[in-house]
């Protein structure tokens, strides 16, 4: 007798982590893609852009606006990024569908030109973010979102290490948020299901391909 596999979306919300409850959209993200390692350069670029974007914002407003993100900024290619001028953050300033701070946009052009930089000097971005951990998915031990940290000594140093590089609008915290999202860090809460998911996911993935 064919036994019938439960769905994520199945899964009683008490086995997440808590901060995805009450958002569809926010519990696919938290079990599909949060905490996933990420080693694609595009990926890295499309998450710095949105992390950025968020600064004192929720992160469900920005997913919500992450498909509008993607067309503005052409599936977020970097290259093409680089190459934006004055015009172009005008033309993004004027999008309904994005979070229409200058700051923020301006800084994403800016970040696109260093991330390639970045890319020249270690192969990819992604070969120089995980440089940091040494290759190896740092795993948290939480047991309560209470003990989940904003900011470690890990972020304070990659982001003063990307501010001397000449980025911005990503701060120690944002940094962290970038690492939790693309899995040099597994931050979900122990009894969360995802959580022994994301630690068995590491040893399969191979940095730097």
């Amino acid at each position: 007798m064919a036994v019938k596999m439960q769905s994520a979306l199945e899964i009683d919300d008490a086995a997440r982590c808590g901060w995805c409850a009450g958002s569809d959209l926010y519990r696919r993200y938290h079990d599909t893609e949060w905490g996933v390692p990420v080693f694609d350069d595009r990926r890295h670029f499309e998450f710095l852009v949105l992390e950025s974007a968020q600064a004192g914002l929720s992160w469900l407003t920005v997913l919500k606006k992450r498909e509008n993100y993607r067309r503005a900024y052409e599936g977020f290619d970097p290259d093409k990024a680089a190459r934006w001028t004055d015009r172009k953050v005008e033309e993004l300033l004027a999008d309904a569908g994005l979070i229409r701070n200058r700051r923020k946009i301006e800084a994403s052009l800016v970040n696109a030109r260093k991330f390639l930089e970045v890319r020249d000097e270690f192969g990819s971005f992604a070969a120089y973010l995980w440089g940091f951990t040494g290759g190896r998915q740092i795993q948290g031990r939480w047991r309560s979102l209470a003990e989940v940290p904003a900011r470690t000594e890990l972020s304070d140093k990659v982001a003063a290490d990307m501010k001397k590089r000449g980025f911005g609008f990503l701060g120690s915290v944002i940094m962290y948020a970038h690492l939790q999202a693309t899995g040099l860090v597994n931050d979900h809460i122990l009894s969360c299901f995802r959580h022994k998911e994301i630690k068995s996911l590491k040893a399969k993935l191979n940095p730097g391909s």
